[in-house]
């Protein structure tokens, strides 16, 4: 392996934008590691991906401190060092508010809220001694919503002001910051079991505001400016990319 490539930790990095991201690291000559729950995404991941560099894939439950510390020690001891967090994992569960269990909203917000504040609890040690970035991946959703997606709604927004609070008490040696996606299309960056392709239709890519439905380097291009450390002034900040879906004024 090699230890002087920057190295990056992708939470979910085994499916969806995720994936897209690491495949996009690894062509930038990233070490990455693949935090990941579903070890069949995980190991099918790092081994269609491992022709690009050097990708680990460490099984992980990011709601679950001790998986967390068992995942930044293998990324010290197999690369030496930690310059990027991606914080991307994340479930929805959507029912009803009078049916969604209290169970239910704990593995939501669990998942996708504390996993987060896990992982940049964690690794900043050793980001912070790399000058490095966190990135956190939020969703429009933090800002508007669907009926019933108030647990995945919820912990979205807390992502996004995690993002913030992380940002002033990480910096400077640290910089934290947040995408937001909207509708981005990765049904081909599914494990294989579950891989398809969309059938979009022409309505579909019209009304976005850009003319099509997004994609994963729509993010990983994103990721890949925020993490440059030529791109050192921008921190705390939440990023939209969602075809300009949230500007769009829809009247009935």
């Amino acid at each position: 392996m090699d230890n002087h490539k920057r190295t990056a930790i992708i939470t979910g990095g085994g499916q969806g934008i995720g994936r897209g991201i690491a495949k996009r690291l690894l062509k930038e000559n990233y070490n990455v590691i693949i935090a990941e729950i579903d070890k069949e995404a995980g190991e099918e991941t790092e081994r269609e991906l491992s022709s690009l560099g050097n990708i680990k894939f460490i099984h992980c439950d990011v709601s679950k401190e001790d998986d967390v510390k068992k995942l930044i020690e293998e990324t010290v001891k197999i690369f030496g060092e930690i310059d990027v967090l991606i914080n991307n994992a994340a479930i929805s569960i959507n029912k009803s508010i009078t049916e969604l269990s209290l169970d239910e909203w704990n593995r939501v917000i669990g998942v996708n809220l504390t996993g987060a504040f896990l992982c940049s609890k964690y690794c900043a040690p050793y980001i912070k001694e790399r000058k490095g970035s966190i990135i956190n991946i939020a969703s429009t959703r933090a800002f508007m919503s669907e009926p019933n997606t108030e647990a995945y709604s919820a912990s979205k927004g807390g992502v996004f002001a995690l993002t913030h609070a992380l940002a002033i008490s990480l910096g400077p040696d640290v910089r934290v910051n947040c995408i937001s996606p909207g509708w981005i299309e990765v049904s081909h960056l599914k494990k294989q079991s579950q891989r398809y392709i969309a059938n979009l239709t022409e309505m579909d890519h019209k009304q976005h505001p850009a003319g099509r439905v997004g994609n994963e380097d729509d993010i990983a291009s994103l990721v890949l400016f925020l993490i440059d450390p030529q791109n050192s002034f921008i921190t705390g900040a939440n990023f939209i990319v969602d075809g300009g879906m949230t500007r769009k004024m829809i009247y009935v």
